[in-house]
């Protein structure tokens, strides 16, 4: 097996900027873990979670976005009030594989988020990011657990 384009770094460094929150056709799914997170730092149910901050797309449980944008619901003055529970697919940002499959894509998601390539941000070990990229499959596979959501 070949080794990654990226095994000596990248360089990344999270400016706060919250465009990453915001502004994507994309969508936060939820696993169980997440639910759970999210919830207790709330203090309410999973199910009161579910209930107000989430959405079925595709039959997968997703965040909601704010009303009337498109912005994540808990996307606050460009920060998130959730930053220490805040999902899995969040927290392994920018180690997301379609982001480092090519060194194409690791350029264009840096024309999204200033935080990529940026002139202060550390370089991160090849391992490191790999071990990201793990954690962010390992919770892909939980988010596709056969779980019904819908009751």
């Amino acid at each position: 097996m070949s080794e990654p384009w990226f095994k000596e770094g990248l360089r990344f460094k999270c400016t706060g900027c919250g465009k990453c929150c915001t502004g994507s056709d994309g969508y936060v799914y939820l696993s169980p873990q997440d639910l759970f997170s999210l919830s207790s730092h709330l203090d309410i149910s999973i199910q009161e979670f579910i209930d107000r901050y989430t959405r079925i797309v595709d039959g997968h449980l997703c965040l909601l976005d704010a009303p009337g944008s498109d912005k994540c619901i808990f996307l606050k003055d460009n920060r998130c009030v959730a930053y220490e529970s805040r999902p899995i697919q969040c927290q392994a940002f920018p180690w997301w594989l379609h982001t480092l499959k090519t060194p194409e894509n690791w350029r264009d998601a840096a024309q999204n988020c200033e935080g990529i390539n940026h002139p202060d941000a550390p370089l991160i070990e090849g391992t490191k990011i790999a071990q990201q990229c793990m954690r962010y499959i390992d919770n892909l596979i939980e988010q596709n657990n056969d779980i019904d959501y819908t009751q």
